[in-house]
C-alpha cells in the first residue's frame, strides 16, 4: 500500500523535474492552440492525455511486476524502489546523472510513435489535443522511466498508476506556465537550491525506507 510521503514524493519529483521537462517537451507545449479560440481547452486536453499516459504505463508495469507473488521477489523490488528514489534525488539534485542511460533504451520506443503522432500536428481540435499527449508520455526522459521503475516495483498496478499519476501533476505548474508564457513558476524549480533541497528529502526517504527494510529481513 501506498504511503502519503509516498505522494509527496511522486509529486516533488514531477516539480523538480521542470527544467528537464520544458526542456523535452516544452516546445511543443507552448505550440499547442496557437492561434485558435480554445487554446487553454487543448492545452488542457494535451496535458490530461500526458498524465494519463504515465497513469496507463504505472498501472501495466505495476501489474507485470506483481504476478509473481514469492516474499522474496517483493522485498527485492521494495529495495530497487527504494534505490530508485535515491538515484531521483541524486539526479534531481544534479549530483548523479546516471538515469540519463535510461533515455537512449527508450529512444527505440519513441520513434515509432513520434512517426505516428505527427499527423496529429497542429492539433486544433481537442481529440487531436488529447492523443498528442498521449503520444508525448512515451518521450525518452530518464525522469520518466526512472519514476516508472520506482512506481511499478511496489508491485500492485493501481498503487503504481496512482504514484504516476501524482508524478504527473507534479509537473503542470512548470508545463502549463510554459504554454501560458509564465514561466516564473519554471525559473523558481530550476534553481539549483530548491532542485538540491527536494532532491536531498527524496534521498533521504529513500534511505528511510532502505533502512527499515533492511531492519525488518533481519527480523
Amino acid at each position: 500500500m501506498i504511503t502519503e510521503a509516498n505522494l509527496v514524493a511522486a509529486s516533488l519529483l514531477g516539480l523538480a523535474g521542470a527544467g528537464h521537462c520544458i526542456g523535452m517537451c516544452g516546445g511543443i507545449a507552448s505550440a499547442i492552440g496557437i492561434g485558435s479560440r480554445n487554446r487553454r481547452s487543448l492545452i488542457l486536453a494535451y496535458q490530461a492525455g500526458r498524465i494519463t499516459s504515465y497513469a496507463a504505463l504505472g498501472f501495466f508495469l505495476g501489474a507485470a511486476a506483481s504476478m509473481l507473488d514469492l516474499p522474496v521477489w517483493r522485498m527485492g523490488l521494495r529495495i530497487i524502489a527504494a534505490l530508485m528514489l535515491i538515484a531521483m534525488g541524486l539526479y534531481t539534485a544534479n549530483w548523479w546523472f546516471g538515469l540519463k542511460h535510461f533515455e537512449r533504451l527508450g529512444a527505440v520506443i519513441w520513434r515509432p510513435i513520434q512517426n505516428l503522432s505527427r499527423p496529429l500536428l497542429p492539433a486544433r481540435k481537442i481529440p487531436q489535443a488529447l492523443a498528442l499527449g498521449a503520444a508525448w508520455g512515451f518521450l525518452p526522459c530518464g525522469l520518466i522511466y526512472s519514476a516508472l521503475a520506482w512506481a511499478s516495483a511496489h508491485a500492485n498496478a493501481m498503487d503504481s498508476a496512482v504514484l504516476m499519476l501524482f508524478f504527473g501533476l507534479g509537473t503542470l505548474p512548470a508545463m502549463l506556465t510554459a504554454s501560458l508564457g509564465a514561466n516564473w513558476v519554471s525559473r523558481f524549480f530550476k534553481k539549483l537550491w530548491v532542485r538540491q533541497a527536494i532532491g536531498a528529502s527524496l534521498c533521504a526517504w529513500g534511505i528511510l525506507n532502505l533502512f527499515m527494510l533492511l531492519r525488518h529481513s533481519m527480523h
